[in-house]
């Protein structure tokens, strides 16, 4: 990365420290300029034919971009400094935010895995024939088109392929749309006057690359305006309908697809021995992109739109968010909340936001009173996935608050329940979610806050999402209390009925992630804190019904270690003395069975229940009724043996 920084007040309007940019962020930059774009643009072309270069303004990134091109130079990096920091009613406080602002676009950027995804322009439109058949007109020279009419119109051309029935279902995404169809009939062009159509056929299958519903009625699949390569236009809105041309002559080629999440099955908890645990990613994935798969849940990567509300609901960080991931994001954090202290600056706040809250940011600077000098901001490319790991991480690394500034288009489920989950670990006076439309509503709603103080030593939480939460609760918390969760939080412990629990162990042969553990020398049933998801695949299993969850947060190390939930007395067998099974069943099983089950009528055959394995094998061995002595096996029948009858006879 370059470190050649170009600056601007944009005509004076804000104030820029050179040296303490230089100091706080170890660049080069240069003089202060006023006006790069315009007056002084040759000195920003010079700057582009000497190397990489990074200009400190974010409103006129599509002019120096030109410039670039223009002279075959490398793109600059460009830097909002100006509407997140320099506007601002506390402009002359302002160069602590404005060093962080900096330092952070300066990290290295992670690229996220993608796959390409190749579209060939086959096309299926589907509608009544009167509105299909005039779009299908339009695209019939670039695309594929084969238009299923809705109603009994003829078709007015042969230039594109037409069927008439009804959509079952619709699976998949651009480029590789499976479709299902009831009632579907195919044209038949032989003949004079109307066309002729095949019987109607259910269950039919096709495929395309994209899809163009003009049908009026519900989307055929969830979250429509998710679903790459799915249009959809109300077939009475002519503008909307015409609409639709460029966008799937645009669908046309081969593109790159983010995946978005990453999945390591081995660490799911969504079910074990058909017994369903955890489904929160399932519930909550708004496309359809995440279906059950045995024991493990799948994730269509092609369906996944990205939100990342799978990643901050799993609680076993099966699900990684992967644009960026939980490990980059907390490097930014850090970076910021860092470079803002070490250039002079006390008790910082982060505004976490997508590209829509920039453009409010932008517009509350330019016509309004821009953020408070505390606030920084962090554009994310969705913040529906900022879990209650991130903004306690934020928390832990010296922010006196952290607000998520939510869209009209934000998934809000997930946001919801985790900023509830992390105000119960770290208090309701340190977090919120900011859902305004008026930017400078927003604003003001920034500059009346009351927060409270950072934490005097800010601390660096590593590991997985589970880790980072854990790090960042203890620092924020310090002793190690025991916090009450609300239900359905990722962390606590089961509560066992110890009257009713009859050791069976059927809990720790299911448990996903090991916390319930037996003890192979002893009927015993040990309980590790800290490694609990609170799935209830324990609870749902139990035969007598004695395990309960208690959704909490253990700070203390005794979470970390083996607990004690239950435990008895092993049986002595009666023949050899070795321990087996659980003395209070086997004596119950005695009451119940011996001198009335006619299997256990006699006191030798009620002596077996009292026996280990080995014991009861042989005392059965060396019984009258022995099982095992059958007598001599009878001789093999053969086919001579039958032969030889019919000639006896």
């Amino acid at each position: 990365m370059t470190d050649r920084v170009m600056l601007c007040s944009c005509g004076g309007s804000q104030r820029l420290d050179a040296d303490g940019l230089e100091a706080s962020c170890g660049v080069s930059c240069t003089r202060v300029h006023e006006a790069l774009c315009t007056a002084e643009i040759e000195t920003a072309a010079e700057a582009m034919r000497a190397g990489p270069v990074v200009i400190a303004c974010g409103q006129e990134s599509a002019r120096f971009e030109e410039l670039a091109e223009e002279l075959g130079a490398d793109l600059p990096l460009m830097v909002d400094l100006r509407d997140r920091a320099g506007w601002s009613d506390e402009g002359g406080d302002t160069h602590p935010k404005q060093a962080a602002l900096l330092a952070e676009a300066l990290m290295p950027r992670r690229e996220t895995p993608s796959v390409d995804v190749v579209s060939e322009g086959t096309c299926l439109i589907v509608g009544p024939g009167e509105v299909a058949f005039g779009l299908a007109g339009q695209l019939a020279d670039t695309l594929a088109v084969t238009v299923l009419a809705l109603d009994e119109a003829e078709p007015v051309s042969r230039r594109w392929d037409t069927v008439r029935g009804r959509v079952r279902r619709v699976t998949g995404a651009l480029g590789g749309f499976e479709v299902t169809f009831d009632a579907l009939q195919i044209l038949d062009p032989v003949g004079r006057g109307s066309y002729g159509w095949s019987a109607p056929r259910d269950g039919a299958k096709s495929a395309c690359d994209i899809i163009i519903d003009l049908s009026g009625a519900s989307p055929f699949v969830p979250a429509p305006e998710k679903r790459e390569g799915y249009l959809r236009a109300d077939p009475k809105d002519m503008v909307a309908v015409a609409s639709l041309t460029a966008q799937a002559r645009d669908l046309v080629g081969t593109f790159e697809k983010p995946l978005y999440v990453r999945l390591d099955e081995t660490l799911c908890a969504h079910s074990r021995a058909g017994q369903t645990g955890c489904s929160k990613c399932l519930d909550i994935c708004p496309t359809g992109a995440i279906t059950a798969a045995g024991e493990h849940v799948a994730i269509d990567p092609m369906i996944c739109a990205g939100c990342g509300s799978c990643a901050a609901l799993c609680p076993s960080t099966a699900i990684t968010y992967e644009d960026p991931p939980v490990g980059h994001l907390l490097s930014r954090m850090e970076v910021l909340a860092r470079t803002f202290r070490s250039a002079g600056g006390i008790a910082p706040r982060l505004l976490v936001h997508d590209a829509r809250g920039a453009e409010m940011i932008r517009l509350a600077a330019r016509f309004g009173r821009g953020l408070p000098a505390q606030v920084i901001p962090l554009e994310l490319s969705v913040i529906s996935g900022f879990g209650h790991a991130e903004m306690l991480a934020g928390l832990s690394h010296g922010f006196a608050r952290v607000d998520v500034l939510v869209s009209p288009t934000t998934e809000r489920d997930a946001l919801i329940r985790e900023l509830a989950l992390a105000e119960a670990i770290a208090g309701s006076d340190r977090l919120g979610l900011i859902d305004e439309t008026d930017p400078d509503i927003m604003a003001d709603r920034l500059y009346d806050q009351d927060t409270s103080p950072p934490l005097e030593s800010p601390v660096l939480p590593l590991g997985n999402r589970r880790q980072i939460a854990r790090l960042s609760a203890q620092a924020l918390n310090p002793g190690g209390p025991v916090l009450d969760l609300p239900d359905g939080a990722p962390y606590g412990a089961v509560a066992i009925d110890t009257d009713a629990c009859t050791l069976c162990l059927s809990c720790v042969s299911l448990c996903p992630s090991g916390a319930l553990i037996d003890n192979p020398d002893k009927p015993q049933l040990n309980f590790q804190e800290d490694a609990c998801l609170q799935c209830g695949i324990c609870r749902t299993i139990c035969p007598e019904n004695a395990i309960e969850l208690v959704p909490r947060f253990n700070l203390s190390d005794a979470a970390l270690s083996q607990q004690v939930l239950n435990e008895e007395e092993p049986f002595a067998c009666i023949e050899c003395g070795a321990a087996f099974g659980v003395k209070s069943t086997v004596e119950r099983i005695m009451e119940k069975l011996a001198g009335t089950h006619p299997m256990f009528a006699s006191s030798a055959q009620a002596r077996m229940i009292q026996m280990c394995d080995d014991c009861r094998v042989k005392a059965q061995f060396h019984s009258k009724e022995n099982p095992f002595s059958a007598g001599e096996r009878p001789r093999v029948v053969t086919t001579e043996d039958y032969f030889g009858k019919r000639r006896d006879h």
